[in-house]
């Protein structure tokens, strides 16, 4: 009996280290798996991306190129007076006609005996361009004589000329030079002709 027991004894001590590693052997095939399938399960989890703004497109700017107005004549205040302290003239205009062949200077009298000299017959009045230097001259017409108002200066009252623009040197915008005898006036702007007034039907 007893030479059994120490048998099964010497046995279990033989078959001792072979039952610890079929131990762990069975633990770690139950542990393994389970990690494993833990970080395949953190792996094939689908990652959220972060939105990515995008930047706002902002309006297209306006049109930089404002629709052009019409030419003006741009001479200050104090040009103004001594125009009229001088001359004797105010409210100067030099202006195309519609067919663009003819710019008409005209002025107003505030002083006669200043002004007589724009009036005087015996000068022959200059229109100058201020960029091409280019030089119109008052026409003449075998009836009517040159196209100027020679009549004595009257206060109050305004007078013209017009010079000849047949090859459109001189046009709405450019400045221009008034040249009359001892009487000069610079600079001056070139208005477009005034659009004839619409006539209503009845």
């Amino acid at each position: 009996m007893a030479t059994v027991t120490e048998g099964i004894m010497v046995s279990n001590l033989k078959l001792g280290p072979k039952l610890v590693l079929l131990a762990g052997l069975l633990t770690n095939a139950l542990v393994i798996p389970a990690v494993l399938s833990q970080a395949a399960q953190g792996k094939d989890k689908p990652e959220v991306a972060a939105p990515v703004s995008t930047p706002t497109s902002s309006p297209a700017p306006a049109s930089a190129h404002p629709a052009p107005s019409p030419a003006t004549d741009t001479r200050s205040p104090r040009a103004d007076r001594m125009y009229s302290l001088i001359w004797g003239i105010r409210d100067m205009h030099v202006r195309e006609t519609a067919s663009g062949s003819i710019i008409r200077f005209s002025y107003r009298i505030v002083d006669p005996a200043k002004a007589k000299v724009l009036n005087d017959p015996k000068l022959n009045p200059v229109l100058i361009d201020s960029n091409s230097g280019d030089k119109l001259t008052v026409p003449e017409t075998e009836n009517a004589g040159k196209l100027r108002q020679v009549a004595d200066p009257e206060e109050g009252r305004e007078y013209w000329m017009v010079f000849l623009n047949n090859n459109r040197f001189v046009k709405p915008g450019s400045k221009v030079d008034i040249k009359i005898g001892t009487f000069r006036a610079d600079g001056l702007v070139v208005e477009p002709s005034m659009a004839a007034p619409a006539v209503k039907k009845p």
